[in-house]
């Protein structure tokens, strides 16, 4: 286990940027004494949302003059933006300088420069978006959400592989459970990639429990991860983010409607706060990028200090697994097991 932990946040990154991110590091610091960050970005920025303008114990600037924008090309940020906050974080992972990059910078522009920068493991063909998901038995992780639209039986097999590796590590799962999404729990239905990725997580070591439907994301107590491309995944996501903010927000109309209602609301207040807390998404913010040989995290990019820091807890402990080398091995592991039973 790593005992000193360096991470290099794209301090410039999201929607607001050293606002969010230096008090996020602020907050996580005090948490975690032993750990250091560096902030990369505009020097002017960070040092001008620091407290007295000057960094604390454990916590650097290292000075980036170009930033990626929100909604840049991938191509072009990869191109032109060899000095963005972004790239520079990056290349400190690659140097070893730092041993994590967390962004909440664009997503896209995020995926191809962190392979460009630090290229892909051995045996694995794509990296995949994966993140943790509120559901009735705590949580439940899901990738790919984006980064790869189509996939092959083979990409969904590699995903279910390294979503194992992680879960493992970061919520202490042994052997985590592995569901495949798909249109029904019978055989018959599915894609023609689907139907292949099932029979080759059938011929694994990994606790595989078939196929999954869209309702067991959050009602199936005995289901940690759910695999799927990153066209479903990013969708799914999408609408159950659009689900949730539309029962907020009947909620609250609801409650304000009249004095009688308002009345209500006063009674329920214990349990809107507990559920309220349950499913705040900052408690779930960070979506780590496997298949890289590194550590990155993208954090949400409309989140405040609070999720930024949940995303930098997600990225250490991520470190302290060594979790590129734990899929490295694992994926060459099931690729072994693959071929003897084939």
């Amino acid at each position: 286990m790593t005992e000193k932990i360096t991470i290099a946040l794209d301090a410039m990154g999201g929607d607001h940027g050293a606002s969010v991110v230096v008090p996020a590091a602020l907050n996580y610091l005090q948490n975690h004494p032993g750990h250091e960050l560096i902030l990369v970005g505009r020097e002017e920025s960070i040092f001008g949302h620091l407290p007295g303008g000057t960094p604390p114990a454990g916590l650097s600037i290292h000075g980036a003059s170009q930033e990626v924008g929100m909604n840049e090309l991938p191509s072009q940020a990869l191109r032109k933006k060899k000095d963005s906050s972004m790239r520079v974080a990056l290349n400190l992972v690659k140097s070893g300088a730092a041993d994590a990059c967390v962004s909440a910078g664009n997503t896209g522009a995020l995926m191809a420069t962190a392979r460009f920068v630090l290229k892909m493991l051995p045996n694995v063909d794509r990296p995949a978006i994966i993140t943790a998901l509120p559901a009735i038995n705590g949580r439940t992780w899901m990738l790919d959400l984006g980064a790869n639209v189509d996939c092959s039986a083979q990409h969904l097999f590699q995903f279910a592989v390294m979503g194992s590796e992680l879960v493992t590590v970061i919520d202490d799962i042994p052997a985590p459970t592995v569901g495949l999404l798909n249109i029904g729990q019978e055989e018959i239905k599915g894609n023609e990639q689907v139907k292949a990725a099932h029979e080759l997580l059938r011929h694994t070591s990994l606790n595989y429990i078939g196929y999954v439907e869209g309702d067991d994301i959050y009602l199936n107590e005995e289901l940690d991860i759910v695999v799927t491309d990153g066209f479903i995944g990013n969708v799914a996501l999408k609408t159950s983010e659009g689900v949730a903010k539309m029962i907020r927000s009947n909620l609250k109309e609801g409650f304000h409607r009249n004095i009688f209602t308002k009345l209500s609301a006063l009674v329920a207040l214990p349990v809107l706060k507990g559920l309220s807390r349950r499913i705040d998404p900052r408690r779930y913010n960070g979506a780590s990028l496997l298949g890289l040989r590194g550590v990155v995290v993208k954090s949400h990019g409309g989140t405040d200090a609070l999720g930024y820091a949940h995303a930098i807890d997600i990225a250490a402990k991520a470190v302290q697994a060594d979790i590129a080398a734990r899929i490295e091995e694992g994926v060459s592991k099931h690729l072994a097991d693959q071929r003897a039973s084939a």
